[in-house]
């Protein structure tokens, strides 16, 4: 892709459906104030309806993360290395072995990786020679869709959410430190919307392929905090892809739908 085409808008593609929480979700927020016999971790929840959500953050936060560890793709500073900066983790091994150690492992930087690409590079760590790395993948808030079931729900102990007590035990002494952690129920469902904006010469099924892999890695793995102990398991169902153009818009039109063929791992049974 030559400079002058690489940022041509060409189409912008909406992905969405519905996340479910099949085991109890914490995703942490903060509170000024802890009320007596409140939960020592609370959950993230929505200022005005105070319902639980997913942060955007947080999911595209996680899903960049497993994607870039299952390609090996990040930026890896080391403290003595003529390089100083490895980007695949597959190089790392004759620097260490020359004596290298590891400072710090952030996003992936290289243009030409997949990661870079689909989620892109902040402006203070864009490569000083080369391609402008734009960001293509937007992720937006998932709000509550079901917040009627939980309010009816008989075993709720907070506002749509469950409290779950976990003791840690002091291995010298035996003695029980039991703390009480907020989670969204194993059946709370949210309303997932990601925007993927494409340029140049990008390819749709490319970049769509991408999306699905990072979604089915995060299905795999968890969600949320706490995740080794059973927490945020969740499974995504694709309801809809959409595309618009630069026409869409100069026209006032409406999404056009794809045909896509989304992996049946994402179609919830």
């Amino acid at each position: 892709m030559s400079d002058a085409t690489q940022f041509e808008f060409k189409t912008r593609l909406f992905v969405s459906g519905t996340i479910t929480a099949l085991t109890g979700l914490h995703i942490g927020g903060n509170s000024t104030e802890m009320a007596i016999g409140g939960a020592d971790q609370i959950v993230v929840r929505d200022p005005l309806t105070n319902h639980p959500y997913i942060p955007g953050s947080s999911l595209r936060g996680k899903m960049r993360s497993l994607f870039e560890r299952m390609r090996g793709e990040m930026t890896v500073k080391l403290d003595k290395s003529e390089k100083g900066l490895v980007t695949r983790l597959e190089d790392l091994g004759p620097h260490l072995a020359s004596g290298a150690k590891l400072k710090s492992a952030g996003p992936a930087s290289d243009s030409g990786q997949a990661s870079a690409k689909l989620f892109g590079v902040p402006i203070d760590r864009q490569p000083k020679e080369g391609a402008f790395i734009p960001q293509r993948l937007v992720v937006r808030d998932a709000m509550l869709l079901n917040a009627e079931l939980l309010e009816e729900a008989r075993n709720t102990d907070m506002p749509l959410t469950e409290v779950k007590t976990e003791v840690a035990i002091d291995r010298i002494t035996s003695q029980a430190n039991p703390r009480q952690i907020e989670r969204v129920p194993a059946g709370a469902a949210f309303g997932f919307s990601f925007v993927l904006n494409l340029y140049g010469d990008d390819s749709e099924q490319e970049y769509l392929g991408w999306l699905f892999e990072c979604m089915q890695l995060l299905q795999d793995d968890y969600l949320g905090g706490h995740g080794s102990r059973g927490y945020g398991r969740v499974q995504f169902d694709v309801a809809s892809v959409t595309a618009k153009t630069a026409r869409h818009y100069r026209e006032n039109l409406e999404p056009e739908a794809l045909e896509v063929q989304v992996p049946e791992a994402l179609r919830r049974p």
